[in-house]
């Protein structure tokens, strides 16, 4: 069995992390309350600072492949803050399916392994769906 020792730093960022999807959740059923958005991506963004580090934060959002998602997620943030948060939360949604998008693949391999809402997930033609999809970034 594999170990990872976490730090402290890390788990604080996972924390933040956290939280900042909650707020995120919770501005959006409050009928988009920009408070809420606000402090949510402030959150989340911070928290994946944390626990990626800095260097690899800037990395990852700086690869050609994601500029255009990091643009538009910088641009919904910015339109979240000034006081337009449903055209915000489009432009986030938009940036994040982009800049995110090598990820699904990972992310359906461990929602097959949930016990309730894997065998959704294992269901014949959602596995062939996906299996085309692995390895390849959706394209925008």
């Amino acid at each position: 069995m594999v170990s990872f020792e976490t730090s402290d730093l890390k788990k604080v960022g996972l924390g933040l992390t956290g939280f900042g999807v909650l707020f995120t959740f919770l501005g959006i059923i409050f009928l988009f309350d920009k408070g809420y958005l606000a402090i949510g991506n402030i959150l989340f963004l911070s928290g994946v600072t944390l626990t990626i580090g800095l260097k690899s934060t800037i990395q990852f959002f700086m690869k050609r492949q994601n500029l255009k998602g990091t643009i538009s997620l910088g641009s919904g943030f910015f339109l979240v803050l000034i006081g337009w948060p449903m055209m915000g939360m489009i432009l986030e949604a938009y940036g994040s399916i982009v800049v995110f998008s090598g990820f699904w693949p990972t992310i359906a391999i461990f929602v097959q392994r949930i016990p309730i809402l894997g065998w959704v997930f294992q269901l014949p033609f959602v596995t062939s769906f996906l299996g085309r999809r692995r390895g390849k970034r959706v394209p925008v």
